[in-house]
């Protein structure tokens, strides 16, 4: 099992974390969010944390809540990741969003980097065209602009209309262009494509704990994780391929990936953690994966 975590951050810190809570600085600005892990005692005093931190979240429910201003900020701004250590790299729109989200999910840059090594290999070994890639629960974009900065042909799935939008947003910072744009039930579009015999030479699903589609379907991982792996798997063109499962829910183990994916990696399996360090010292897990290539 590994313990991955990004490497080539610069406009993200994790500085603390603990007492259920993180210090993030995205870009210029710091905050404070819920962190449900984060059991262990904070490094930094609660003090320092309100002295450094802009604006915190502050949950009035398990789903929502408010942010309270500690300093000035803006409610919309930038940040930008550079992919396989390229400058300017990808670009990131960020906001206060009543979910405690900001757009971004720091720890998945290190998928995002294997993203883009695949499909630069894949370009290769797939010479009838660019590599397709497909990407699952895929939120803001950021796997689909790895892919897309890479020259894969993307198409981008996700059950809510405004986070799709959000994703354009970020691909039109990034001055990419020709992402497809798919807002349905994620469920529903692997048994539609596997019903038209589509493959894909790239994939990368990152599911919720618990989702709605956007005619009311209802996800509950453990229930349908497996359904849906089993169509996925049909997906991956026969020639050559790369799949990435990521999944943060708590209790989640990363044998339950491996079970899901061994018959498929035939040996090429790689399951662990992904986390983040703070640079005050603690590690934070966030979410388990694996990932297997054939080429």
């Amino acid at each position: 099992m590994q313990l991955l975590t990004p490497l080539f951050w610069k406009d993200y810190e994790l500085i603390d974390v603990g007492a259920f809570e993180k210090l993030e600085r995205f870009g210029s600005y710091i905050t404070i969010r819920p962190e449900p892990q984060a059991v262990w005692d904070r490094s930094l005093s609660l003090k320092e944390w309100e002295q450094k931190a802009h604006v915190r979240f502050v949950s009035r429910s398990s789903s929502s809540g408010e942010w309270k201003m500690l300093h000035k900020m803006p409610e919309q701004w930038q940040i930008r990741y550079g992919i396989g250590g390229k400058e300017p790299g990808l670009q990131f729109r960020l906001g206060l969003t009543s979910f405690k989200h900001v757009g971004i999910f720091p720890e998945q840059a290190t998928n995002w980097e294997y993203i883009f090594e695949s499909v630069t290999k894949l370009k290769s070994f797939v010479p009838e065209g660019p590599p397709r890639f497909l990407n699952l629960f895929a939120y803001t974009g950021g796997a689909s602009l790895a892919a897309k900065a890479a020259g894969a042909d993307v198409t981008h799935v996700d059950s809510i209309k405004q986070v799709v939008t959000w994703a354009k947003e970020n691909m039109d910072h990034s001055r990419l262009d020709n992402i497809r744009w798919v807002v349905e039930d994620a469920l529903k579009f692997v048994k539609r494509e596997e019903k038209r015999g589509n493959k894909y030479h790239g994939i990368i699903l990152d599911p919720p704990a618990f989702g709605h589609g956007p005619n009311g379907e209802k996800w509950k991982l453990e229930d349908n994780i497996n359904e849906m792996m089993k169509g996925v798997l049909q997906l991956l063109d026969p020639k050559a391929h790369f799949l990435i499962l990521n999944a943060y829910s708590l209790g989640f183990s990363s044998l339950i990936i491996e079970n899901l994916l061994t018959s498929k990696a035939k040996g090429n399996l790689e399951t662990g953690e992904l986390f983040l360090k703070a640079t005050a010292g603690n590690k934070l897990p966030l979410g388990v994966f694996g990932r297997f290539r054939t080429f």
